[in-house]
């Protein structure tokens, strides 16, 4: 409503001359957001002159019905979940569930097959089942897996970021084209899962070239380097921000500054601080904007940060340098598949800490030594025996038996 000359949202000051409907004034109940008036865009807080209970508006993460398979989305101020039913698992309930789960030491479960399953290891730990102990001092990240998931790292709440901070920290690439296409370093944001108009720090890769971005609660900041000369074996980055301006230095490349839209000067961020990728399966769960694709591929190591001019340099994580927990991380320049031998053909993948046989078609098993039975789901070709019947195996095939009421080679006639 138009009043004065003023434009207000929501509801207008009881002091002005207004329609009343049986004494009473009604204003606007929900979320505005997004304002803009012809072609210029204003921001409803910054540029307000002044307002009443008026509070930030928390969109629940259930109204984006993450869960898929029938899953139910539940959720609060701060954290969501799906139920999921009984055959599937996920954080998103996208997977057929893990039968009597091999894995151990808190390792994620993925069912690689109707029978095998991959092990994803924690912080700490590799090999088949994730049995292994590993000593991690440069960790190394592989990116988005053939699962769907990332590898991380992630340390607690960096404190006392709000006005200032720096970091430092080193980085070299896996020697692959994708490792600089649309990759994540390091995120930290207000909920942790950065909806819109969520504060949050955010660092990566993209066609080349380091991306740092920070949003302060009224608009997004930028800064891209230049292109990174790939001649170099390790990468430096230095970057920081005191109140709304920001500021990146990457290798020997000139200093970059920008300055974040708006007036608000405080950066309020609650989640862990995450390394190389993110907890979530999806990445569409990270903020809008300059949304990254993908986890780091590559080490990253010596990360540092301080909060004050007057501060040292210290590594993150509560202890110093430890993190919380952490997937598919492993030490770097080491290969967890020099330990293992596939058999049969398998080929041997690794991801970070997580190692696994990927088999030839006819063998299975967590080294590819059992042969995979023509009746089986995995058996390539399919037997053709049709929905109800039972596949038998020969020593020269199968044989169907069929159920009351239907003949055939393949119980196909009635």
């Amino acid at each position: 409503q138009i009043t004065f000359g003023s434009i207000f949202l929501g509801k207008v000051p009881v002091h002005e001359e207004v329609h009343q409907c049986a004494g009473q004034i009604y204003g606007y109940k929900g979320c505005i957001r997004d304002f803009q008036v012809n072609h210029k865009e204003l921001f409803i807080i910054d540029e307000a002159l002044e307002g009443r209970n008026v509070e930030n508006c928390n969109v629940p993460i259930c109204d984006y019905h993450p869960c898929q398979n029938g899953g139910t989305c539940t959720s609060d101020e701060e954290n969501w979940y799906c139920e999921c039913p009984k055959i599937y698992t996920g954080k998103l309930c996208q997977f057929a569930t893990c039968d009597e789960n091999p894995c151990g030491n808190g390792a994620t479960c993925f069912p690689k097959s109707r029978r095998d399953v991959v092990c994803l290891c924690p912080y700490g730990r590799s090999g088949i089942l994730c049995s292994d102990a590993i000593n991690i001092t440069q960790p190394s990240f592989s990116g988005t897996d053939v699962f769907g998931y990332t590898s991380f790292l992630a340390y607690s709440t960096i404190p006392n970021i709000t006005f200032y901070y720096e970091f430092r920290l080193k980085f070299q690439l896996a020697n692959h084209h994708s490792a600089l296409q649309d990759n994540l370093i390091f995120f930290t944001g207000q909920k942790g899962q950065g909806l819109n108009g969520d504060d949050f720090l955010e660092l990566g890769l993209r066609n080349g070239r380091v991306v740092y971005s920070y949003n302060l609660g009224s608009g997004t900041a930028t800064i891209m380097s230049k292109p990174l000369d790939l001649t170099l074996n390790i990468h430096v980055i230095h970057l920081g921000r005191n109140l709304q301006k920001g500021w990146l230095k990457v290798d020997d490349q000139k200093n970059k500054t920008v300055t974040a839209p708006g007036r608000l000067v405080g950066l309020n961020v609650f989640s862990q601080f995450y390394l190389g990728g993110y907890r979530e399966y999806t990445p569409g769960l990270l903020p809008k904007g300059p949304r990254f694709k993908n986890g780091f591929q590559g080490c990253i190591f010596d990360v540092q940060v301080r909060t004050s001019l007057n501060q040292e340099f210290k590594s993150p994580g509560t202890p110093e340098g430890h993190p919380n927990s952490g997937r598919s991380v492993g030490q770097c320049k080491d290969s967890p598949c020099s330990l293992i031998k596939c058999r049969n053909g398998g080929k041997c993948i690794e991801t970070g800490s997580t190692v696994y046989c990927d088999c030839l078609t006819g063998w299975k098993g967590a080294f590819c030594t059992e042969t995979v039975s023509v009746c089986e789901p995995e058996h390539d070709p399919p037997h053709l025996c049709q929905q109800g019947s039972t596949c038998v195996p020969l020593p020269n095939g199968y044989t169907c038996h069929c159920p009351l009421g239907t003949t055939g080679t393949y119980c196909e006639q009635g």
